[in-house]
């Protein structure tokens, strides 16, 4: 009998160790099927509560016709590895971003106003938590739109709805509806080349002799049986859009008031910091009035001058750039 035990035992530990081996392969079986990896996250779906941060609140929201210009800085190896606000571990050579408000995950394109870059990246971060920035991206983000060596660039950042509502099903666990990803190749002039800053050369317009491509008429359309990845949703890495540069102007927008008297007080007592104007814009059928400062000529002169604006007492004043 004192024998039979260590026997039984082993056999048991053995049948233990083969159970566990069996479950770890079934997971990564299972990660696999559903594209998660390091290479490939999504984290958990979070919008959150609102929250407030050196004296400003936020509050996050579901907002599938977001879109905004302003000032995107980018956060890399001090804070590379460290766990993001969705639970996912940051990684500053992934196509990432962190936003204030937006549901995380989704997807924004991000498009350099000064030189014309253009990508997507996946929300997964909350921040930047400095005045006068609406975008933290990644280190590689930033590579790849042409901005780490000067730390900040103009940018415009639109959510995209049909990649938003996939990763965030993705994210829930849930499964995403037979039409959501079509095995169909995006555009060939979507995109072109673009090497990473520091390199010898610089990028070439698309060719003009490329036409985009769809399925023929009549084919059918293919339904993808798994997740999509990261390079079915963001684009292939190391490669950006190229859209046409306009000029842009910086302005610290104070606020914008249904009442035109109210914009007026707001000129008035900010006229001491520059020059002040009241712009009339509808929002649907309803005017308002835009009290901003400006145009500034960099993007120093209005981090100082939104401070100021701050300090006058309008503490939700922003870098608009138009």
């Amino acid at each position: 009998m004192m024998g039979y035990l260590p026997v039984v035992r082993a056999t048991l530990a053995a049948l233990c160790l083969l159970a566990l081996a069996a479950c770890a392969e079934t997971e990564v079986v299972a990660h696999a099927a559903k594209g998660v990896g390091t290479s490939s996250q999504t984290g958990n779906y979070k919008v959150g509560t609102p929250y407030q941060i050196a004296g400003t609140w936020y509050y996050p929201a579901v907002d599938m016709a977001y879109e905004e210009t302003g000032i995107a800085s980018w956060y890399g190896a001090d804070f590379h590895g460290k766990r993001t606000a969705n639970g996912e571990d940051y990684d500053m050579n992934d196509l990432t971003a962190a936003h204030r408000t937006l549901p995380m995950p989704s997807i924004v394109r991000v498009t350099n106003l000064e030189n014309g870059r253009s990508i997507k990246l996946r929300i997964n971060d909350r921040g930047p938590f400095a005045r006068g920035r609406i975008l933290d991206v990644s280190r590689r983000g930033a590579q790849l739109l042409g901005f780490d060596s000067n730390g900040t660039a103009r940018v415009r950042v639109q959510i995209l709805e049909d990649e938003s509502r996939q990763v965030a099903l993705l994210a829930q666990g849930k499964a995403l509806p037979e039409t959501a990803v079509a095995a169909v190749p995006p555009p060939a002039v979507e995109s072109t080349p673009v090497a990473a800053p520091g390199g010898a050369t610089s990028a070439k317009s698309p060719d003009p002799t490329l036409r985009a491509t769809g399925p023929k008429p009549g084919a059918t359309r293919e339904v993808a049986s798994k997740a999509p990845t990261d390079e079915e949703i963001l684009g292939p890495k190391g490669k950006v859009a190229l859209v046409p540069v306009h000029p842009t102007k910086l302005f610290i927008q104070a606020g914008a008031f249904a009442e035109i008297v109210n914009a007026n007080r707001t000129s008035a007592k900010l006229s001491g910091l520059g020059r002040v104007q009241v712009v009339q814009v509808e929002n649907g059928s309803i005017p308002l009035f835009r009290v901003r400062i400006g145009p500034l000529a960099s993007v120093e002169e209005a981090d100082r001058t939104l401070n100021a604006v701050a300090g006058a007492g309008f503490p939700e004043a922003q870098i608009v750039v138009d």
